[in-house]
């Protein structure tokens, strides 16, 4: 199984930024954690700043069998990564680490949330092993 996991703004940071609402895991630290905990799993890892490197990437996932996404902060205005989203034919997750629907009133939005198969929010770096975790269920159904 091929599997896709995209990394939005700022998660570069992880490890530096708020540790009681993202976890002490940096980005490479969550990235081994995938690759340790699914080793059946043929991970391909990417992380951009810039909202158009991402939707390049969402619209050429055709040799994915599924794909992870925490949007960061375009999760709650992006139309435009929200196309490319939907254009993702194939079983697709959206996560996040922390609770956003918890948080301040202008994070609690997620407008990808009705696209995905699967949607983990609040666990941290699990959110991530989660949401693997259903998308292997749901692919060999």
């Amino acid at each position: 199984m091929k599997c896709l996991v995209v990394h939005g703004p700022n998660l570069n940071m992880l490890g530096k930024r708020n540790q009681s609402l993202y976890g002490t895991l940096t980005m490479l630290d969550i990235n081994q954690l995938l690759s340790d905990t699914y080793p059946e799993v043929d991970f391909t890892f990417f992380q951009s700043n810039h909202e158009g490197a991402l939707i390049d990437l969402l619209q050429n996932t055709e040799d994915y069998d599924c794909v992870v996404i925490n949007p960061g902060g375009l999760t709650h205005h992006s139309v435009s990564l929200r196309d490319a989203f939907e254009l993702v034919l194939c079983k697709k997750a959206v996560v996040h680490l922390s609770d956003i629907e918890t948080r301040e009133y202008f994070r609690r939005f997620d407008i990808l949330k009705p696209l995905a198969d699967v949607y983990v929010i609040g666990q941290k770096e699990q959110s991530y092993v989660l949401a693997v975790k259903e998308l292997i269920e749901k692919h060999l159904q």
